[in-house]
């Protein structure tokens, strides 16, 4: 049994993870701005000794910082919603904060601890944003693997700012994963957002859909993590992402197919960047990454083709 603490934990991979942790017998702490509301979605199982919420300010130093002491893992899942709000420079140094501040304070609360109570591994939950996005020309297939430098965008340097701090532990004796992961397909996700114009029948690519489209299905996403807890092969960056390129257009016209829908009629950038602000540059442009260290690894794949991923994520339970 393994001692593993999990931030953002009630969130669309911390809450599975935390379910597959403890039903494979590990015990699981939860660290939380909001105990009760925690509690009650990850459900109150404290009784059994399988589950702890801890509440905590992760952007500050605090007594949350002493429960790192003795666990195995910690995976630092916890970040503000990327699209919750439209962006300007508060909401930036939000998003900023809420990822860079917390692995900061990680990592200064495991210094503090004694060598032998410190976690052996923390799994930081980075972005494929790594990279720089490309021009969208359909002829355009340079790829990404985790050798590729940090791009000069915001999330570029978000995601780099966020490894770096977490990368300190390095110095500490603790093994750092850093997933670079993509888009995560699977019920109720990304692409539940998306569903809404196909049912209407008005579904389509964003912009000139040519764009690269890295993404990976759930399930893949919680079994890299859970491997990533259990072997110490894992190490450095890592690109959380599916074997399969695919282009913008291809996912829409996946999503039609699972919906039975037409993906025709296309969404125009202009459109796209009166709705979403800065954040459109991202949806409107991409890079094409691929799964090198995984694939070094022998990590298999259950979903690795779009066509299928997209279908099991929008098939209701």
């Amino acid at each position: 049994m393994k001692t593993i603490a999990i931030t953002g934990a009630t969130g669309y991979l911390g809450r599975p993870l935390v379910s597959r942790l403890i039903a494979r017998g590990d015990r699981v702490l939860a660290f939380t701005r909001d105990r009760g509301r925690a509690q009650q979605a990850l459900g109150d199982r404290d009784l059994d000794d399988r589950l702890d919420v801890i509440e905590a300010d992760l952007e500050g130093e605090g007594p949350w910082q002493e429960h790192l002491a003795g666990v195995d893992a910690v995976v630092h899942l916890a970040g503000e919603n990327l699209g919750a709000k439209r962006w300007d420079a508060r909401v930036k140094q939000i998003i900023r904060d809420s990822r860079v501040e917390s692995a900061r304070h990680i990592v200064e609360g495991i210094a503090a601890l004694e060598p032998a109570r410190r976690p052996k591994a923390i799994i930081t939950a980075s972005g494929a944003d790594y990279y720089d996005w490309v021009d969208d020309a359909l002829d355009d297939d340079e790829e990404f693997d985790e050798s590729q430098p940090a791009g000069g965008t915001f999330l570029s340097r978000l995601c780099k700012a966020w490894e770096d701090e977490s990368v300190r532990a390095e110095e500490l004796g603790v093994r750092v994963v850093r997933m670079r992961t993509g888009v995560v397909l699977g019920p109720g996700g990304a692409l539940a957002k998306m569903t809404t114009p196909f049912k209407l029948f008005v579904g389509g690519k964003i912009g000139k859909g040519t764009q690269w489209f890295s993404w990976i299905h759930r399930d893949d996403a919680l079994a890299a993590y859970t491997a990533a807890i259990d072997d110490p092969r894992y190490k450095g960056p890592i690109n959380l992402v599916a074997p399969e390129a695919s282009r913008a257009k291809d996912v829409a016209k996946a999503v039609g197919h699972a919906l039975h829908r037409p993906s025709w009629l296309p969404v125009p950038g202009f459109a796209v960047k009166a709705a979403a602000g800065e954040l459109a540059e991202y949806l409107l442009h991409g890079r094409k990454v691929i799964p090198r260290a995984l694939e070094q690894l022998g990590f298999a794949f259950t979903h690795p083709h779009l066509e299928e991923a997209v279908a099991t994520s929008l098939t209701p339970a």
